[in-house]
């Protein structure tokens, strides 16, 4: 997701930006300020999720929702943040008692969806099931020091040009050009339903989609039947792109490769959250990332941090960090999983977990070059729960993807088996990426413009698909130019010491945390 619609910074403009003129005696009163309404944290809202969430892993929010109803109480924002008015203090009162009442409530079995580390191992029996191929990882100096985000030092030429290392560096790039361009893609039809996304490329004659989105040409009645993402239309529409813009998608794995290179690979979930509070501004995150976030500065410690008030703890946050744990473990999808499930351990639980081991591990296996997506997608499938919802999910998925010539129709489906979902969920937009790579079958523009067409969360979607499509092209000059060459080489963002850097530059640290022992 983005992060302007997830609730980023609003936009600088002149007089916002500052202080009205002061008001002395005989001048009219100031009129009330808005509320900040911060969104991704009313309690008002979170009990309407949280109801949902409950229904989906098997509790019985009944009493709950009957008492929440009966108070007043309204369901959870579609598609908002935050509903537009706060409630009044006993509503939002009952909302917190309702929480905690919730959290308590038993869960369903935790033998098909379990929890901790070893308990999934046990449940995916991966060392017996899976043996992953030899690692491939560069041979460089297993002891060198973390850098800094930087190109190497003038007079020197540290990087080989050829061989292992040298390889992996180039499919680096190209995973990292890949997740720009399918988030850039999906990030002007954020939140819009399908048949927005549909009518929106077709006026402009852009359907089945296959380049940038575009206003260019659509008739007015159908920009305000169906209107763009408000804040990132302005760079992301084909008319508009200037360098890849600021995104949580790209955000997060800028984190996780600060996270390696300050602690290795043998980080732990706790280090993660001190990160996060040094590097990570609160308002750059969402859904469970805020609660997590809110949870740390109320002085809860992980675990707890993705479950305490956290209904979004299944939602798509931890596998849009999952990339990195990938790239630096080529060959070695257990290892990648391990590092993923550290991570998203810090912000959720269940489904949403999976979710990001199944990218790690899919995209460790990508990595060594020597792997198609259909294998790449079976060795993540490998670390999920196999009695899982997302693991049937993707299954279904893949299924439906290879039983269809028409992408349209695999989406189609997809929406009617899991449209009950918020659509932020991992479980509706894992097997939507799961079915675009299969569909496109390696093909990059195919990989990325069907998992923005299916709609959902589009920009991370995107971004996922393309990242690991474009390490399976093998290089950035094997992704067609219409797509690279928009973003100049250059990533926007207020990650410290990442601002302006090219995907060039990031392959380069990226390889270096992946020959780290």
């Amino acid at each position: 997701m983005t992060t302007s619609a997830r609730g980023g910074r609003p936009p600088a403009t002149g007089a916002a930006a500052h202080p009205g003129p002061d008001r002395g005696p005989g001048l009219l009163p100031a009129s009330p300020e808005p509320p900040v309404r911060l969104t991704w944290a009313q309690p008002e809202d979170l009990v309407g999720h949280e109801l949902r969430q409950a229904a989906e892993d098997g509790r019985d929010p009944a009493a709950a929702l009957r008492a929440w109803l009966a108070a007043g109480g309204h369901p959870a924002p579609d598609r908002a943040g935050s509903s537009p008015t706060p409630a009044p203090p006993e509503l939002r009162e009952l909302a917190v008692r309702l929480l905690d009442a919730l959290a308590q409530l038993p869960p369903r079995s935790t033998v098909d969806e379990p929890e901790s580390w070893p308990a999934i191992r046990a449940a995916c029996r991966t060392t017996e099931r899976f043996t992953p191929p030899a690692p491939g990882p560069p041979q460089g100096d297993a002891q060198a020091p973390p850098r800094a985000a930087g190109a190497p030092s003038a007079g020197q030429d540290p990087l080989p040009r050829t061989g292992p290392e040298a390889a992996l560096r180039t499919r680096l790039e190209a995973a990292w050009v890949g997740r720009a361009v399918g988030c850039l893609l999906g990030k002007p039809v954020e939140k819009l339903p399908l048949a927005g996304i549909r009518a929106l490329a077709r006026a402009a004659g852009n359907w089945p989609l296959d380049d940038w989105f575009t206003a260019r040409g659509v008739p007015p009645e159908v920009l305000a039947a169906y209107p763009w993402n408000r804040r990132s239309a302005p760079t992301s529409l084909a008319e508009n792109i200037d360098g890849m813009p600021e995104d949580d998608d790209l955000n997060y794995p800028l984190l996780g490769l600060l996270l390696l290179q300050r602690h290795g690979k043998g980080f732990t979930t706790a280090d993660v959250a001190r990160l996060w509070l040094d590097e990570l501004p609160a308002g750059r995150t969402f859904t469970a990332e805020r609660i997590a976030y809110r949870n740390l500065l109320l002085g809860l410690e992980p675990p707890a941090t993705a479950t305490h008030h956290n209904p979004f703890r299944e939602w798509i946050g931890a596998l849009i960090r999952a990339d990195v744990h990938g790239w630096t473990n080529p060959g070695d999808p257990a290892a990648a999983a391990a590092q993923a499930y550290r991570d998203a351990a810090l912000t959720h639980t269940g489904n949403g977990v999976y979710a990001a081991l199944f990218v790690a591990a899919a995209t460790a296996t990508a990595a060594t070059g020597r792997s198609d997506v259909h294998t790449a997608l079976r060795t993540g499938l490998a670390f999920v729960p196999p009695r899982s919802r997302l693991a049937e999910a993707v299954r279904f998925g893949i299924r439906a993807a290879g039983q269809e010539a028409d992408f349209d129709l695999v989406v189609d489906r997809l929406h009617a088996r899991y449209g009950h979902y918020h659509w932020v969920h991992a479980v509706p937009n894992t097997a939507l990426i799961a079915a675009a790579l299969t569909h496109a079958d390696g093909d990059f523009t195919r990989s990325v413009c069907g998992a923005v067409s299916g709609g959902w969360d589009t920009d991370s979607n995107g971004a996922t698909a393309g990242a690991l499509a474009g390490l399976l092209t093998g290089s950035p000059d094997d992704i067609p130019h219409r797509w690279t060459a928009p973003l100049e080489n250059r990533l926007a963002t207020t990650v410290p010491g990442f601002d302006g850097i090219g995907f060039d530059t990031l392959a380069h640290l990226t390889a270096q945390e992946a020959a780290r022992s």
